[in-house]
């Protein structure tokens, strides 16, 4: 379980980056039923630390130490060809040791491969940046094409937005699609982008709205439970089936069935904590052909079972006192 959040920064820290994660985890959203989060920036020396925006400072009160306590240490974006204190390298290596969850956002990725915590793991970071990660971490397994990696207690992601979208798959999996769904309706973004996901989208936004997908997409996830094939979707769009996959991965950063599948999960999520329907019930529901493949694609895509995913993010009844 995350309760206790510790940022790590130094001189020249990226202020968005910073930013990304003050919103997703520095927040109190307990009135919204969101946990409470015991969170802290720290530095090796606290007092002032410079950031990216020239004669920008910000004031951090927490020394390292505040590392030792945290349960989830995350990384912002540095400049890459600043040197990483040796202080910091070593409360990375401890918390790592301790079993402790790390995360990097963007060049972040560059402090976790100087603290050796790549080696021999698939990561990534900013397209940007991806060849030059791979060049100085030879040991690491760098995917540019990704916009988050989570790799055993380490989670890497690309640029700022995947940030967010690393955080909320980490409280995704913590307390469940509610809570997450919670954070970032507040922060206006979508409540889930498969890590999967390219970070490159040819058209993230449509020169003309009558060439966007955006109708399609909608219409397909009100239709989960139908059968939607690429054939019949391309008819839908007034394309050829190989059109409309390329314009398809064009808009999303995936294919159909990817999205779809997904989709089918994510809606499988709200109903595993929000009703008392039977796992082969939700599987029709959500447009899965049977129990079985309802399963496997759960288990895949979120690491564990229906049945259990319920038994952890089952939300409790609110009795209803009678007059």
């Amino acid at each position: 379980m995350i309760s206790n959040i510790a940022v790590v920064v130094y001189d020249h820290v990226a202020m968005f980056e910073l930013g990304v994660l003050c919103e997703a985890w520095g927040n109190d959203r307990t009135a919204q039923g969101v946990p409470a989060f015991d969170f802290a920036i720290c530095t090796p020396t606290p007092g002032r630390v410079s950031t990216d925006v020239p004669g920008f400072e910000v004031s951090v009160s927490a020394g390292l130490d505040r590392v030792g306590r945290a349960d989830l240490v995350c990384i912002p974006a540095h400049q890459l060809h600043e040197p990483v204190p040796d202080d910091v390298l070593v409360a990375l290596r401890a918390a790592y040791a301790r079993g402790v969850k790390l995360l990097s956002v963007c060049s972040g990725a560059f402090v976790l491969g100087e603290a050796g915590l790549l080696d021999g793991r698939r990561c990534t970071t900013h397209w940007r940046y991806a060849c030059e990660l791979a060049s100085r971490f030879p040991s690491a397994s760098v995917d540019c094409d990704v916009l988050y990696v989570e790799d055993g207690a380490i989670i890497t992601s690309a640029g700022s937005a995947a940030g967010l979208d690393a955080c909320l798959h980490l409280m995704r999996q913590a307390f469940g699609a509610g809570v997450a769904a919670t954070v970032a309706r507040n922060m206006v973004v979508a409540p889930h982008r498969d890590g999967g996901q390219a970070q490159f989208i040819e058209s993230p936004v449509p020169v003309c709205s009558a060439d966007t997908l955006q109708p399609l997409l909608e219409w397909m996830g009100k239709h989960l439970a139908d059968e939607l094939t690429v054939e019949t979707l391309a008819a839908r769009a007034t394309m050829s089936r190989r059109t409309f996959a390329r314009r398809f991965k064009a808009e999303t950063g995936t294919t159909p069935y990817h999205w779809i599948t997904n989709q089918r999960v994510l809606l499988a999520e709200r109903l595993l904590e929000g009703s008392d329907e039977t796992v082969e019930r939700i599987a029709t529901q959500v447009g899965f052909s049977n129990a079985t493949a309802f399963r496997h694609h759960f288990a895949r895509l979120r690491g564990t079972s229906p049945q259990r995913y319920r038994r952890l993010f089952r939300q409790p009844k609110v009795a209803v006192r009678s007059s």
